[in-house]
């Protein structure tokens, strides 16, 4: 039985815009021997870290050198580490052409974070805490337009909302001389978070009332509260908040990151954290694990 030529192509198929947020390899050097010897060193001893990660390369800092990078033994040596390189940004017309022919799409190049959130499952609040404004952090977090990601993805169809400053009131008392800031978006997610569903809190804080399982991934640009056992990924001050933390009322993550410092818990936690309230902190270079006493 053939197919009705007259069959409309709406009722087959739709393209629609959408974003996928993406960790982002921001280059220094365009020498891959360097390269391949720093991503062994700090992600040798845990190979199944970034299963297929989707990824994005930033040549903003190379984007004034003469020396053109390997993009096809950049691909090879990415993906030897887990990571699934799908676009470049940031480079120079030769760098963007070459990145091209390698097979990399080309995406916006962001410098700054739109003051918005984005999750999935997520309904925007007022916060009462601001957080420190963001710094330039490796990896972070980059919005590429490619193809709406899977229904399984994500517990529901993403959600986006802007978070804007509240309307001035006119008054005829006189304006103070220094005006408090708004406060910034709060994202609450009320439902588990099974193995390969994530939420990214743009420009806010996260809070999580419910477990996030092994394999899911919370990413915040201010701190992770999760309100229940914390058993995936969290990635805390995602555009390079150093003064965000993460906070569980039970502390059993598969990886922990604030401000671009990684550790994953493979060799376990102390006793004193390990499946009990805890909060995680950057100090200097270091992630600290505290115990949280009520």
């Amino acid at each position: 039985m053939s197919l009705s030529s007259k069959v409309p192509a709406t009722s087959v198929f739709e393209l629609k815009s959408a974003a996928l947020t993406v960790l982002a390899l921001q280059l220094k050097t365009p020498d891959l021997a360097s390269l391949a010897e720093a991503l062994a060193a700090r992600y040798g001893a845990t190979p199944g870290l970034f299963e297929h990660e989707p990824l994005c390369v930033d040549l903003s800092l190379l984007r004034d050198e003469a020396e053109l990078p390997d993009f096809d033994g950049l691909v090879a040596l990415l993906r030897r580490h887990g990571f699934n390189p799908m676009a470049a940004r940031g480079g120079n017309p030769e760098q963007m052409a070459a990145a091209l022919s390698a097979g990399l799409a080309e995406a916006p190049d962001v410098s700054q974070p739109r003051p918005e959130a984005v999750a999935a499952v997520a309904e925007p609040v007022a916060a009462e805490a601001p957080t420190a404004g963001p710094e330039v952090a490796a990896p972070a977090q980059a919005e590429l337009p490619l193809a709406e990601p899977a229904e399984d993805r994500t517990p529901s169809p993403a959600a986006e909302a802007a978070v804007s400053a509240p309307e001035s009131v006119d008054s005829a008392e006189p304006a103070p001389a220094l005006a408090s800031a708004p406060a910034p978006a709060t994202v609450i997610i009320d439902k588990p978070l099974r193995s390969g569903q994530q939420v990214y809190a743009r420009g806010a804080d996260l809070i999580v009332l419910a477990v996030v399982s092994f394999g899911a991934e919370v990413i915040a640009d201010g701190s992770i509260h999760v309100y229940a056992p914390l058993r995936g990924r969290a990635i805390a001050g995602a555009q390079g908040d150093t003064q965000a933390r993460i906070f569980a009322a039970c502390m059993e993550p598969q990886l922990v990151s604030i401000a671009g410092t990684w550790r994953t818990t493979e060799a376990g936690l102390p006793p004193e954290v390990a499946g009990k309230p805890a909060q995680v902190r950057l100090d200097g270079d270091k992630l600290l694990f505290e115990p949280l006493k009520f």
